[in-house]
Parts: structure tokens; sequence; C-alpha cells
């Protein structure tokens, strides 16, 4: 088994530069995670993204959201997107990138002034939209890379780079592939 320590705050600001390298207009789609249960993963090549049921086979629908009032499926949270060098980072090793819980991952700039709410990215057939609903480091995601990687996404710099990542809704259905290119539209 291979063993895995949490990097400093030191070692992830050190990584800093790389995430801001990342492109602006045109990335690429790294990881396609479904999520059919609590702490349940599964890696896919493929993904049908719809605009009522969101990833198709993901709990999104049936988990409900403690931010709507009846706990039901928040709609402006029908995805999360997360930046590949930044789980690269944080996981230290690709096994490890889908317990960050996000349903995509991609190399593509998130930051608040490259992706303002109302953003949309074409990724294959489909056409999401970035949301303001904030994403943020959580008790689960501090177990798996450490409280610094948690202070390192929610603080004012993690927050303004979205490290974390960003909440989206599909506004197109469509089929997406592992290495499908997002373009900013």
């Amino acid at each position: 088994m291979r063993i895995t320590t949490h990097l400093s705050m030191d070692q992830l600001e050190a990584g800093l530069d790389h995430i801001r390298r990342s492109p602006k207009d045109n990335g690429t789609l790294e990881l396609i995670v479904r999520r059919p249960n609590d702490d349940e993963r599964e890696s896919l090549s493929e993904a049908t993204l719809d605009l009522k049921a969101g990833l198709l086979g993901d709990n999104w629908k049936t988990r409900g959201s403690s931010r709507m009032a009846d706990r039901s499926a928040h709609p402006d949270m029908q995805l999360t997107i997360m930046n590949s060098r930044v789980i690269s980072l944080l996981a230290q090793n690709r096994e490890r990138w889908q317990w960050a819980g996000d349903q995509l991952y991609v190399d593509l700039d998130l930051s608040t002034d490259n992706l303002p709410p109302g953003t949309q990215l074409a990724i294959g057939s489909a056409v999401v939209e970035v949301t303001a609903q904030p994403h943020t480091g959580c008790k689960k995601f501090a177990a798996r890379y450490g409280q610094d990687a948690v202070e390192f996404v929610n603080s004012d710099e993690g927050k303004k780079l979205h490290l974390r990542g960003v909440n989206a809704r599909i506004i197109q259905s469509g089929v997406i592939h592992v290495g499908d290119r997002l373009i900013k539209l």
C-alpha cells in the first residue's frame, strides 16, 4: 500500500505558479468521476450531462443540499469542477484525485477573473455555466488531503483562484469524454 503524507502550507504555496499557468480559454477535461453513493467513486472515460439529472448515474439529485430549504438538489450545484493542477498537487498521485469529491477535473484557469459566474463552457456536446455558489473545503477534504490543504484552498488567494473548484449547472445536455477540450464561450 502506498502511504501518502499531506503537504505543508509552504509546499502547497510552492505550487501556485504552476496552477496560475493553467490555460485561460481552451482547457482539457482530464478526469470524469461519478459518485453513485456517498464515499463511492467511479472514474469514467465518458459521461452524459443531463439538464435535469446532472451527470447521469451521479448522486447529485438524490443527495440533495443543505443550502436548499427543502434539502432538495441545488440547481446551481449540479456539477463541481476542479482544476487538475490543484488536485495533482494536493493528492500527489492520480489515484487519489477522485476523492476530492468533484465530478470534472480540468486543466483550465478557474479563477474569478477568468471564469466569473455566468461564464459558459462547451465540453464535448454539452454546455455548462459557472454559478455563484461557493465551493469550499470540508472535513472530508481535510481528512483526505490535510488541514493545510483546506486552509490553502479556503484562503483569500485560494478563493480568488477557486482552488477548491467551482459549481456549475448544465445548460445544454450532451456527452463528454476524457480528453475533450473545454472552450470558454
